[in-house]
């Protein structure tokens, strides 16, 4: 069996992945992937990983923690999403984004250890990102998380990094939240590991968030008179799209963090591209981007 983590981040996904992947949960068992609802693993595999304290489960662990995570343990492929794999929102930033998240997944992977295993990432422009963890964190009751934090020193490749560091060998697949209306077939279909000509229910859910309801109609109807023929010309369609019918109020994002210029939200986003591009050149990492 090969497990795969989908580990959000934090206010990139707000488990819309496993949503649409649930809705399609049947068709997905035929072709041997697992999709378990999230309230069957999250807890039982943060406290197995707590007793574990970093030792590699026993068979007879590893048989048990299936079981109760899956009907039928005959399973190619398992899927497990948990937006804090890496962290809890409050503890999320320090001296880098998630500088614990490497051991954090060490230790989840090793409740199964027999199987191989790879890890999905949703990243997003610190300059949105960062204001909306801390805003989460506090609604929790956590103290200002960016208090004494120099913003332009936190970066996602140094995350991304750590994560290599402390998990050799394990294949880890990114995007940029930014890009998902235009790429997110195929973040489905590399976390779900379909066919890629097995349709998806419900995978327009996104743009259903993004679009006036006649403009998601109109989407429909056009892509039902013209098919895609590629996935470069369905990006075309959806971006065409967006730009004649996308809500203003949620394509646009107001950034609230106190202290924070103009200019330094320009320079974290000038940094953040620049700094997917390293991403997209580090050994074991997959960028898909539109």
């Amino acid at each position: 069996m090969r497990i795969v983590y989908h580990l959000g981040a934090h206010c990139t996904d707000d488990d819309r992945l496993v949503r649409c992947l649930l809705k399609n949960r049947a068709v997905l068992a035929e072709a041997g992937i697992a999709v378990p609802s999230p309230t069957r693993y999250r807890k039982l595999l943060r406290d197995t990983a707590t007793q574990l304290r970093g030792a590699a489960a026993s068979q007879d662990t590893q048989t048990m923690i299936l079981d109760q995570i899956i009907d039928d343990g005959a399973a190619d492929r398992l899927i497990l999403s948990w937006t804090s794999f890496l962290s809890f929102p409050a503890y999320a930033v320090g001296e880098m984004l998630y500088g614990n998240g490497g051991q954090r997944l060490r230790g989840f992977t090793q409740i199964f250890p027999d199987c191989e295993a790879e890890f999905h990432l949703g990243l997003r422009n610190p300059a949105t990102f960062l204001p909306d963890l801390r805003e989460r964190a506090q609604s929790k009751g956590h103290e200002d998380i960016l208090r004494n934090v120099d913003p332009l020193s936190l970066r996602w490749s140094d995350t991304i990094r750590q994560i290599k560091a402390d998990n050799p060998g394990i294949p880890l697949t990114v995007w940029c939240d930014e890009d998902t209306p235009l790429i997110w077939p195929e973040v489905l279909q590399a976390v779900a590991g379909n066919d890629p000509d097995l349709q998806l229910e419900d995978s327009d859910e996104l743009l259903a968030q993004l679009l006036t309801e006649a403009g998601l109609a109109r989407f429909h109807a056009y892509c039902a008179e013209h098919p895609p023929q590629s996935v470069l010309q369905r990006r075309r369609i959806v971006t065409a799209f967006l730009e004649k019918f996308g809500l203003p109020d949620v394509l646009e994002t107001e950034i609230k963090a106190p202290g924070w210029t103009e200019a330094l939200v320009e320079r974290m986003t000038r940094d953040y591209l620049a700094d997917v591009g390293r991403i997209a050149e580090m050994p074991g990492v997959t960028l898909i981007e539109p």
